[in-house]
């Protein structure tokens, strides 16, 4: 790999233990905790390991308050997610933390809370068209898809991961291909246009070429970050782009499952580990991935510790219901199309395979049999 420098990051000590995953229907987790009220936590797939961990580490959050909690998952199934949360109003929830499947889809079940006097957070993906949003607890979402072009950059030789030119770097020019997450994701575009930020001069200079022409957000969105449609899309591409034999050198991705879907078409083709193969971006520093950057099939994951994101939703979520106010850092990027929410955003950490030790062992976010493994 051409990378350069590491971009060392510290990562938040004493986080959160992360509880076990317990069955349940719809791969929900039921109720469970103490006497301190009944808080809803709804979640929006299983078949994301992170969303696992957000919902153990938010439960168990909440439960050492002394609540208790309803923890759902919907697997991506927007009615599942609806009615998951009229349930949680009708037993009496005190408040709603939910990181929904499609932002816009919940308006009317918020109104209902909102008649209740039931505060609502927005968990990491932003709500959407709704006044009912009390607050909302993210990553600096821009940064984050700033720092998924920086680590494109590096692997090519041209920037440190922090996004400083490095001197003497290659002139290129190199092909680039881009995906983006899901377009009724809120977050997708702003991880989106934060790469874009970064990438779009270069591609203005000729230094990066999009061969396939595929540069808009609808053109390279995937719906519900699915691997196997990014997979399909990538397989395309290298059929209608890249049968000419011209290899394709770096490929922007927003998620560690788009990753994996763009490897295995990748490898598909013929491509092998070594030094044509593209340098490849993701995010959220999935085991699988971790294990991918080990192995030089993925260059570069974006970390974004769950366990600190679990708590500031439990301190915003016990704030309101003690009438206080709660913490918040930003009161003005999150328009959701009503109002601008009131938002607490975390910094995102650039994970590489030089620091897979420092930013994710040390932190006990994996240990060092499961990267190894």
């Amino acid at each position: 790999m051409k990378g350069k420098k590491i971009l060392v990051a510290a990562v938040a000590a004493g986080a959160l233990l992360l509880s076990a995953c317990s069955g349940g229907s719809t791969g929900g987790t039921g109720d469970g905790g103490g006497d301190g009220g009944l808080i809803g936590v709804a979640m929006p797939t299983k078949s994301s390991e992170r969303w696992i961990q957000d919902g153990n580490a938010v439960k168990a959050a909440l439960e050492e308050q002394g609540y208790t909690v309803d923890l759902q998952y919907a697997e991506d199934d927007i009615p599942t997610q609806v009615s998951q949360i009229e349930n949680m109003i009708t037993k009496g929830a005190e408040a709603l933390i939910v990181a929904s499947i499609d932002g816009t889809t919940l308006t009317e079940v918020l109104q209902n809370a909102a008649d209740s006097d039931i505060p609502v957070i927005a968990y990491d993906r932003l709500i959407r068209d709704s006044e009912n949003v009390n607050y909302y607890a993210s990553f600096d979402n821009f940064l984050v898809g700033q720092q998924q072009a920086w680590s494109v950059l590096n692997g090519l030789g041209l920037t440190e991961l922090d996004g400083t030119a490095i001197a003497g770097a290659p002139a290129g020019p190199f092909n680039i291909e881009l995906f983006a997450g899901s377009p009724d994701d809120n977050n997708a575009t702003f991880f989106f246009n934060g790469a874009m930020d970064v990438l779009q001069p270069l591609i203005d200079d000729g230094t990066l070429v999009v061969k396939s022409g595929q540069t808009d957000f609808q053109q390279v969105a995937t719906l519900r970050w699915d691997g196997e449609t990014a997979q399909s899309r990538m397989e395309d591409i290298l059929t209608a782009t890249y049968s000419d034999g011209t290899q394709v050198d770096a490929i922007l991705s927003p998620y560690d499952g788009i990753s994996r879907g763009i490897i295995s078409a990748l490898t598909d083709a013929g491509y092998a580990v070594g030094a044509e193969w593209p340098i490849i971006s993701g995010q959220d520093a999935e085991l699988d991935s971790v294990k991918a950057i080990n192995r030089g099939e993925q260059y570069a994951t974006i970390f974004k510790d769950t366990r600190q994101l679990a708590q500031v939703s439990v301190d915003m979520a016990v704030a309101l219901l003690n009438d206080e106010e709660p913490e918040v850092n930003n009161t003005t990027d999150y328009d959701n199309g009503v109002k601008v929410v009131p938002s607490y955003l975390l910094d995102p950490v650039i994970v590489v395979k030089d620091n897979i030790t420092e930013v994710l062992v040390d932190s006990d976010y994996w240990t060092a049999d499961e990267v190894a493994g």
